[in-house]
C-alpha cells in the first residue's frame, strides 16, 4: 500500500503524459514489429487494457486537477477526431462502386442495425447494457472512432464501454478469420446466388486519402477549429444531449470539409489515429472492473448478432444475385472497418483493394448516426 502512494501519479500533465506514452509504445509495437499477437489483440484494445489496469491498481489519484484535464482533454480531441476521419470520405467515387457492392452494402448496414435491435430485445438488456451495445453499433457500422463517438453520446459509463471493446475484439477476430476461410468456395456461392457473370470494375475510382502532402500543422489547426466550431454551437442548438449535438456538427463539418480542397491534405488518418489512441487510454483510465460475470452474455449476444446478420446476407445476396466478395467486403467494411476490409479484398483480387479502402472510410460516416440511431432504439427497448 505504501508503495502505491509512492507510485500514484497526482500530476495532471504526469498523467496525460503516461497515457500519451502507453498509447504512442503499443502503436509503436504494432506498427514496428509483425508480432502475431495483434493479429487476434489490436493495440487500441492493449492500450485500453493495460490503462484500465493502472487504474486498477491505484496508479492514478483522481483529483480535481486530473478529473478536469481528462474532461477536457477527451471533449476537445473526440469532436476533432470525428472531423479528421470524414475528410477521407469520398461520397462520389463511392457511389460509382456500382449495383452490387452499393446493394451489399447498404444490405449489410441494414442487417447489422437489426441484428442489434432484436438481439437486445431478446436478451432484455438493461439501459447500461443497451447504451454499451448502441455503442458496438458505432462500431460494427463504422470503426472504434465511431464506438467512442456513439459511446460518449450515449453516456456510456467506464466499464461497459471495457467490455463493448472486449466483444468487439473477440467477435470481429473470429469474423475476419471466417471470411478469409471462405475465399476458396466464391466460385460455390456465387453459383448458389446465381452471380457468376458480375465482374466489378474500379476504373478510376480513386480514395481521398491517399492523396496530396501531408501538413499536419494545418490539420490540426482545423480539426481544434472544428471542435471548438462544434462546442459553441452546441450551446445553441441542441440535439437529444450536449454530446450528442457536438458529435453530429462535427460529423457534418467533417462530411463538408471531404467536398473541398482540405481532403487533399494527406495525413489526417494518421493525426485522426492518434488522437483515437490518446482517448482509448483516457477512457481506460478511468474504467475499473467489479467482475467480467456478465462478459460471456455479451460475447454469445455479439456472435447471435453477426450469425442474424450473415442470414440476412446470404438470403439478400440470393435475391439480388450478389458475389461472395461483395457480400464478405461489404460486411468486413461495417465489422472490421480500415484495417482488415482491404486485406480481404486483396484475397480476391489485388486490384480491388480500393473497394475495401472506400467502403469502409464510408463507415466514418455510417457508424457514427447508424451507432446513433440504433443507440437510442436499444436504450427506448430497455425502459
Amino acid at each position: 500500500m505504501h508503495l502505491a502512494r509512492d507510485l500514484m501519479i497526482s500530476n495532471p500533465l504526469v498523467y496525460l503524459f503516461s497515457l500519451a506514452f502507453l498509447a504512442t509504445f503499443f502503436y509503436l509495437l504494432e506498427s514496428k514489429f509483425s508480432w502475431k499477437i495483434f493479429k487476434f489483440i489490436p493495440s487500441v484494445v492493449m492500450i485500453y487494457a493495460f490503462s484500465m489496469a493502472l487504474a486498477s491498481m491505484g496508479i492514478f489519484e483522481y483529483n480535481e486537477e486530473i478529473n478536469a484535464i481528462y474532461k477536457t482533454t477527451k471533449t476537445n480531441l473526440l469532436p476533432a477526431m470525428l472531423f479528421l476521419m470524414l475528410l477521407q470520405v469520398d461520397l462520389r467515387h463511392f457511389l460509382k462502386l456500382g449495383r452490387p457492392l452499393l446493394i451489399s452494402y447498404v444490405l449489410a448496414v441494414a442487417s447489422i442495425a437489426f441484428a442489434f435491435i432484436f438481439i437486445s430485445y431478446l436478451f432484455d438488456f438493461c439501459a447500461t447494457e443497451a447504451s454499451a451495445f448502441g455503442a458496438l453499433a458505432g462500431s460494427w457500422m463504422g470503426g472504434t472512432a465511431n464506438m467512442i463517438a456513439v459511446g460518449s453520446a450515449l453516456n456510456v459509463s467506464h466499464e461497459a464501454f471495457g467490455y463493448a471493446l472486449i466483444v468487439d475484439s473477440v467477435n470481429y477476430t473470429i469474423w475476419v478469420m471466417f471470411l478469409l476461410f471462405l475465399v476458396p468456395f466464391a466460385s460455390y456461392f456465387n453459383k448458389f446466388t446465381g452471380s457468376e457473370k458480375n465482374k466489378v470494375h474500379m476504373g478510376d475510382i480513386g480514395c481521398a486519402c491517399h492523396m496530396g502532402a501531408k501538413r499536419y500543422w494545418l490539420l490540426i489547426f482545423f480539426a481544434l477549429f472544428a471542435s471548438m466550431f462544434s462546442q459553441v454551437l452546441s450551446h445553441n442548438i441542441t440535439f437529444l444531449n450536449q454530446t450528442t449535438t457536438i458529435v453530429i456538427i462535427a460529423s457534418l463539418l467533417g462530411v463538408i470539409g471531404s467536398f473541398t480542397a482540405l481532403k487533399t491534405l494527406n495525413g489526417s488518418s494518421e493525426v485522426a489515429t492518434t488522437m483515437l489512441y490518446v482517448i482509448i487510454a483516457l477512457i481506460g483510465s478511468k474504467a475499473v472492473f467489479e467482475s467480467f460475470e456478465s462478459l460471456g452474455t455479451y460475447v454469445l449476444a455479439g456472435f447471435l448478432i453477426l450469425l442474424i446478420h450473415a442470414i440476412i446476407m446470404i438470403i439478400g445476396a440470393k435475391i439480388f444475385k450478389l458475389d461472395l466478395f461483395s457480400v464478405a467486403v461489404a460486411s468486413l467494411s461495417n465489422i472490421g472497418g480500415i484495417a482488415s476490409a482491404p486485406i480481404l479484398a486483396a484475397t480476391y483480387d489485388k486490384a480491388l483493394v480500393s473497394v475495401g479502402v472506400l467502403m469502409a472510410i464510408m463507415g466514418y460516416i455510417i457508424g457514427t448516426f447508424g451507432g446513433l440511431a440504433v443507440g437510442n432504439i436499444l436504450i427506448m427497448l430497455a425502459k
